[in-house]
């Protein structure tokens, strides 16, 4: 298996999320429980090679008129975080099936867990910035969706709308920094960037980029001054108005994390285009 097909193997079962519940009811969360149990499978085979320092790749043709590819890259740190969100994405699709259990629209939670599980895999494998553009707001649109679940609760659709207007605006911000930093260094792969670091250090444009793109992962990550937005997403599904709130919202939350994640693994393998933490 790619990793491209890994990673969009999680929107084509979201896809078919909803379908699956009407047919297997019940036994739905442990099918669906599956994909990432599997996915991080995949990806813990990687690590003898890893571990010797190796790194896998693989690309597809987004837009050839453009010479845009939808390419992902597999190292160290990349590893580390699918791991983690394979594995957490796994825990949480058995835990929601077990407490969701007879709710009419649990197909509809299943369907945003995985698009918000694949986006956050799109996040951290991704090697083209374009790409990781459109998989990091597509974070912020599952988010939304999840906080906002139970959208007949006005706290929910209002913590809904603030987090995906915080996170997506900061996400234009990235997409601006990453645009700046491909032109500074000649290309739009965060692998060849990565070698161009003493180039786009030396840009005049190296500040913006500093600052945009530090703009974008506070945006996400719910960092000071814009951490605002956080506490109004603590929304999540109740099975009803007395029972405690099952916390996949708060999943949706940390997804914020991405933010951090990115940060993280981004000032590993391309120094130069990212905030410092």
């Amino acid at each position: 298996m790619a990793i491209n097909v890994a990673v969009l193997s999680g929107f084509a079962v979201a896809l078919i999320a909803p379908l699956l519940q009407r047919l297997l009811g019940r036994r739905t969360g442990y099918v669906l429980a599956g994909l990432p149990f599997g996915l991080a499978v995949y990806f813990a085979g990687h690590l003898p090679a890893i571990g010797r320092g190796e790194t896998l790749s693989a690309s597809l043709a987004w837009v050839p008129m453009l010479g845009v590819n939808l390419s992902f890259y597999l190292d160290g740190w990349s590893l580390l975080f699918a791991l983690l969100i394979t594995g957490i994405g796994g825990l949480v699709i058995l835990y929601a099936s077990a407490y969701l259990a007879g709710r009419p629209d649990l197909g509809r939670f299943y369907l945003y867990i995985l698009l918000f599980m694949a986006s956050m895999l799109g996040v951290v494998l991704s090697d083209n910035v374009l790409g990781l553009f459109v998989f990091w707001e597509l974070t912020s649109l599952s988010s939304y969706l999840l906080i906002g679940f139970d959208h007949e609760r006005p706290e929910a659709r209002a913590g809904a709308l603030q987090a995906l207007i915080v996170t997506s605006g900061g996400g234009l911000a990235l997409l601006a920094g990453l645009i700046i930093m491909g032109q500074a260094g000649g290309g739009m792969e965060l692998s060849l960037l990565r070698g161009q670091s003493a180039v786009i250090r030396g840009h005049d444009l190296y500040p913006a980029i500093v600052v945009l793109v530090a703009v974008g992962a506070f945006a996400k990550s719910a960092q000071a001054p814009l951490h605002f937005w956080l506490p109004n997403a603590m929304q999540a599904p109740r099975l009803h108005s007395g029972a405690p709130r099952f916390h996949a919202g708060r999943n949706s939350a940390v997804a914020v994390d991405s933010g951090g994640m990115r940060r993280r693994h981004g000032h590993h393998r391309c120094a130069a285009g990212r905030a410092p933490d």
